[in-house]
């Protein structure tokens, strides 16, 4: 099948003298997850993963993706003649190298102008430039051969109300026109969907798992305009907007629209963000101030009220979870269960907090081997039942009206090996560790990451992942600039300093490919400690409130510093949960946090 696709693009290729074509894995606004019409790189690889860009020439076709994603795409691209390129090991090539190395002289590169970033979209035209080739960017050839493709989504708009986003729409519009002030922009122009949804208070279902709606932003010092699908605007929508002085215009307008801006305007766009027809579409005339949307630092310090919904909504989803855990640990090997059936178990168990919206993300529910792949999905040919032994591997997580959670526990289902109860024990450590890090304001995760990723280097071990990423509110489960990760990156891809609101993740692993994976993931919010001479302090309070399987833990291999902190976790975790549980799951919890 996908030996057959890659041919008749092939074939779309050479009708244009199309030299190599580049698939992303992205749709027109840049999102990290994409909705099924977008899913061009799926369709033309066979691989599924969320992060990848596939490079098809007339002789070869590769696909580049990251470490989360190597064991299961070497699996996904058996027998497709796509070659796996795997990002950031040693010899292999970058896809702008690769483009660089291919390409000829006078030859043509391709691709969908749309789902390119500005700034990557430069970087080819430089490319080409040098091989004094040609671009050709204004059509989606994967469209071409696609039969039946997904329509564009058009799904329901709601309002995000201001118990719940803690400001009003018209104080974030108020916020952003001061730094177009300070910037001297009177244009701001905003294609991630995150932010608009952000801004606008807004959420939608245009993405499966991010609650978003497929739509540009305008934005002057007098007007906002709203380009969005006509069809999706009910009546309550239109009041809400008229109320907050907000236009539409139809969505496929943006294009024409910035491509009409009069002389002298400066506009604000990011383009790493913003794609290459967009910013291609401006006027030579305008002057572009090319900085990140200044929306991205502003939703990731949640604001107070943010801060306590997202409390709230960890308790619900820590209810749903320890239920989850102890009918686990009740019933492996007594009644059938698969890493699809018990998937679906703890979903309707979170169906039945009040506030829960949708799942934050495909539940990634791996047993034995299935673990040591990141991010496995399991599906009916893959699905596997579950035995009173070894490890299972549940990361999982919820939107709720209070906000969004994603939490991932290695469940010990019956015995377990010395190796895994090892193993088990380095990454709890690792995950304590940075979760009871003090630290100088100024620090970014950067400077933190080695907290987590010591007690595996000690043993000469590592996880090709982030330790943390930050999480957004009702939007993107990964959300920016916050990040644990021991390789910085340069520009705006820089670790960013970490401030008081923000929501990151703490999940170092060890996966042992064939064998088993092993991750322990909490929620950190950024807090303020003492200032005093040396500075402003900083710590974490961590708002995840689910037992760390103590039948997997070594307790001999921690120090007594690491004891104590699983040991008043785990106290916060009964304090909080037990008084929400039924009295045998209560009294299942309080062997379960047992102090060590």
């Amino acid at each position: 099948m996908i030996p057959q696709r890659l041919e008749r693009l092939r074939q779309e290729m050479a009708k244009r003298n199309i030299a190599i074509y580049v698939v992303p894995t992205s749709d027109f606004h840049d999102s990290e997850y994409v909705g099924d019409h977008f899913k061009t790189r799926e369709y033309v690889t066979g691989f599924t993963g969320s992060a990848g860009t596939a490079v098809i020439t007339m002789t070869e076709a590769g696909l580049w993706t990251d470490g989360r994603y190597f064991v299961q795409a070497a699996k996904q691209l058996e027998g497709t003649t796509v070659t796996l390129y795997r990002m950031g090991e040693e010899g292999v090539p970058t896809v702008n190298e690769y483009l660089e190395k291919t390409l000829q002289e006078g030859e043509t590169l391709g691709f969908d102008g749309r789902v390119i970033s500005g700034f990557w979209g430069q970087e080819l035209e430089e490319i080409v430039s040098e091989k004094n080739g040609t671009l050709q960017v204004e059509e989606d050839l994967v469209d071409l051969i696609w039969e039946d493709r997904p329509t564009m989504p058009q799904e329901p708009v709601w309002i995000l109300k201001e118990q719940y986003s803690g400001r009003s729409t018209g104080d974030k519009l108020a916020d952003i026109r001061k730094v177009m002030e300070e910037k001297k922009a009177d244009i701001h122009l905003i294609s991630s969907l995150y932010d608009i949804c952000w801004i606008l208070n807004i959420r939608g279902n245009d993405i499966s798992y991010v609650p978003v709606v497929l739509s540009y932003l305008a934005l002057t010092k007098e007007k906002c305009i709203w380009f969005v699908q006509e069809q999706v605007i009910t009546e309550e929508i239109r009041a809400y907007l008229e109320d907050h002085h907000i236009t539409t215009m139809p969505y496929e307008s943006f294009y024409n629209y910035i491509g009409a801006l009069g002389d002298g305007h400066r506009v604000l766009i990011d383009r790493e963000v913003a794609n290459y027809r967009i910013c291609n579409s401006l006027p030579k005339s305008v002057k572009v101030i090319d900085e990140r949307d200044p929306s991205v630092l502003m939703r990731a310090l949640k604001n107070q009220i943010e801060v306590q919904n997202t409390r709230n909504a960890h308790i619900k989803d820590a209810v749903a979870m320890c239920r989850f855990m102890y009918w686990l640990k009740s019933n492996v090997g007594k009644i059938p269960m698969t890493e699809i059936s018990v998937a679906d178990h703890l979903e309707a168990l979170r169906k039945q907090q009040d506030g829960f919206i949708e799942l934050s993300f495909e539940t990634i529910c791996g047993y034995a081997d299935h673990g040591a792949i990141v991010h496995y999905a399991a599906t009916e040919e893959s699905d596997v039942e579950l035995r009173p032994q070894g490890l299972l591997l549940v990361d999982s997580g919820g939107h709720y009206l209070e906000g969004t959670t994603d939490i991932t526990r290695t469940f010990a289902l019956g015995e377990v090996t010395e190796d895994m109860r090892a193993d088990f024990t380095r990454v709890c450590r690792a995950n304590m560790n940075l979760a009871n890090a003090r630290f100088l304001y100024g620090c970014t995760g950067v400077n933190l990451d080695i907290l987590a990723r010591e007690p595996l280097w000690e043993a000469g071990l590592d996880y090709k992942h982030g330790t943390g990423h930050g999480v957004g509110y009702i939007l993107n489960v990964h959300e920016g600039p916050n990040a644990f990760r021991w390789r910085n990156g340069a520009g705006r891809n820089a670790a960013a300093v970490l401030e008081e609101g923000m929501i990151t993740t703490d999940e170092p692993g060890i996966y042992r490919e064939g064998k088993y994976g092993i991750r322990t993931e909490n929620e950190l919010i950024c807090m303020k400690a003492e200032k005093n001479e040396y500075g402003q302090f900083m710590c974490f309070e961590n708002i995840t409130y689910v037992p760390i399987d103590l039948d997997a833990l070594a307790p001999e291999q921690m120090t007594e510093k690491e004891r104590r902190y699983l040991n008043e976790y785990h106290a916060k975790v009964y304090e909080v949960v037990a008084p929400l549980l039924e009295e045998e799951e209560a009294k299942w919890l309080k062997e379960y946090t047992r102090a060590i």
